[in-house]
């Protein structure tokens, strides 16, 4: 199978690094014109070199703003009007016991986990509805289902990923336009890294073996007994992306290396 996004435009929110970054550089391999965003000016311009470094034929665009605010999500989309391809995976994690997690904390969480999709879905899928094509993909987790007691307002918001997403794709039933979340589990990204880095490095194990020794302490109910790459969760996430995809909306797709303990 080939997937081929040449003519499509992808905003992937939260891309500077982590699982945004390896999805931006799987849709810019497909051809895809690519809009990076992130928080600050200086993480975005170093992604953008990147992507035009590795794929010097890709259209790669960047766009600092805030996405835990209306305005910020305002200004990102007076910049960026129209996209075929939306991927709403900007979002922020934490350990917090739920009797020290004050309101404030809730509330930023839910900002930008959430609202940061809600809003840049309601600005971008009526056109997309006017072309009859378009796709919406949301960044969930495996945590959505197996809730962390130490990460329940984490939680919390990824469970609301599943309910955007699945109440959106039923709006949008028959347009032609698809909305569906992936559900990523344990992932070695820069963030897992830096929290596992002093365990590695007292133990002299290398970061992928340290990080398979955390999946079987700590998600025993996974079935490949390790992390997932970040380039395996952006493989799900580009073909989503595709037109192969088309008959695939409503879902939620896990790529959580069996961590989730159900058949459905």
């Amino acid at each position: 199978m080939k997937i081929e996004l040449s003519g499509k435009t992808a905003l992937v929110t939260g891309s500077s690094k982590g699982i945004g970054f390896a999805i931006a550089k799987g849709l810019a391999n497909a051809g895809a014109k690519v809009v990076v965003n992130d928080l600050l000016v200086g993480q975005v311009d170093k992604a953008v070199t990147q992507l035009r470094t590795e794929f010097p034929l890709a259209t790669v665009e960047g766009v600092a703003a805030d996405l835990g605010t209306a305005e910020g999500c305002a200004d990102l989309v007076a910049l960026v009007p129209t996209v075929d391809i939306l991927i709403n995976s900007v979002g922020i994690y934490s350990v917090e016991d739920f009797f020290e997690t004050p309101d404030d904390v809730w509330l930023r969480f839910f900002n930008i986990n959430v609202m940061s999709g809600v809003r840049l879905s309601r600005a971008y899928l009526p056109a997309m509805v006017e072309r009859a094509w378009g796709r919406v993909i949301f960044i969930s987790s495996e945590s959505a289902l197996c809730v962390p007691m130490d990460m329940i307002h984490y939680a919390t918001t990824k469970t609301s990923n599943l309910t955007v997403s699945r109440g959106l794709a039923k709006r949008l039933a028959g347009t032609g336009v698809t909305v569906n979340a992936v559900l990523p589990g344990p992932t070695l990204s820069e963030g897992v890294q830096a929290l596992l880095q002093d365990e590695k490095e007292a133990s002299g194990l290398s970061m992928e073996e340290t990080a398979a020794a955390f999946v079987v302490k700590h998600r025993p109910s996974s079935l490949i007994r390790r992390a997932a790459s970040m380039e395996e969760v952006a493989n799900m996430v580009v073909y989503v992306a595709s037109t192969q995809a088309s008959a695939t909306t409503g879902a939620a797709l896990r790529v959580d290396g069996g961590v989730v303990d159900t058949i459905a």
